[in-house]
């Protein structure tokens, strides 16, 4: 009984070690995720509040470049290359900092996104984006700092930053036109080169119907200046499946010469087995 007693006290002790008590984050976490057009956009940032401080012109001074919002460096990503305030950007994960003002702020997009609070160094050749924009006034008190993205179109859309009685946006563009042109460009001109290849592939290991096999691995080859002799060699074996020995063999002739090129081994003992069994 006493060893029992001993056993649940150390547990007992141990769990007050290990316990810890969970407090409200004074500036929470928060994460936007937003598409706008056919581009993902992710915004992650800590939220301080105001809680009766003076905040721009007091707690952020003006004129000095701020983490806009607290804790980790404010990140910003974009899954394609948008234009920023007219400035091109590339698809990557950016820190934005500011730099506010009384009647204007600046906006950056800055490359080196890890780490918290601003640079003890600017370095402006980090800069990937520089946007100068009207500080305007709100006529009441935004207590949480907060941005957003608003004003969403088909291919532009505004981050906007608020916080206690300021505003401020800065307008971006997404290649939406251009991604579903190329879109409409490749599905409008017909299957590819690797839809007409993956098809034959699949009418080959299914045991399907080898005629149209054959038409799709053609037109595939036709499409392709250059075959490799993987590609060669997958042509012949249809060619063989399809009843047509004579064009297999030359096929399998022209995949084993690429594979003693490309010094394939592999190939060239498999292309030298089948032209043999489809020679007798």
């Amino acid at each position: 009984m006493k060893k029992l007693l001993l056993i649940m006290l150390a547990f007992t002790m141990s769990y007050a070690v290990n316990a810890q008590i969970q407090t409200p984050a004074p500036s929470p976490a928060s994460k936007v995720e937003q598409k706008v057009g056919l581009t993902d956009i992710t915004i992650e940032y800590s939220r301080p509040s105001v809680k009766g401080r003076k905040i721009f012109g007091g707690l952020e001074q003006f004129g000095k470049i701020w983490r806009t919002g607290a804790n980790a460096r404010t990140k910003i990503t974009f899954s394609d290359d948008i234009t920023f305030a007219g400035q091109e950007v590339k698809a990557g994960t950016y820190a934005i900092f500011t730099k506010p003002g009384e009647k204007t702020w600046e906006v950056y997009l800055y490359t080196e996104h890890q780490g918290s609070g601003a640079p003890q160094t600017w370095d402006a050749s980090k800069v990937a984006a520089k946007a100068t924009v009207e500080a305007m006034p709100i006529p009441f008190v935004v207590e949480t700092f907060t941005i957003d993205i608003n004003n969403i179109r088909s291919a532009s859309a505004n981050l906007d930053i608020m916080w206690e009685q300021t505003y401020i946006t800065v307008p971006f563009t997404v290649p939406t036109d251009a991604k579903v042109s190329a879109a409409i460009k490749n599905i409008m001109s017909g299957p590819s080169f690797n839809d007409y290849y993956a098809a034959a592939g699949y009418y080959l290991s299914e045991g399907k119907d080898m005629t149209q096999a054959k038409k799709w691995i053609d037109k595939a080859m036709s499409m392709n200046e250059n075959p490799r002799f993987w590609q060669l060699r997958q042509q012949a074996l249809i060619y063989a499946a399809a009843g047509n020995k004579k064009g297999a063999i030359d096929l399998a002739k022209k995949s084993l010469a690429a594979a003693e090129k490309a010094g394939n081994a592999q190939y060239v003992k498999m292309n030298k087995a089948s032209i043999a069994e489809w020679m007798k």
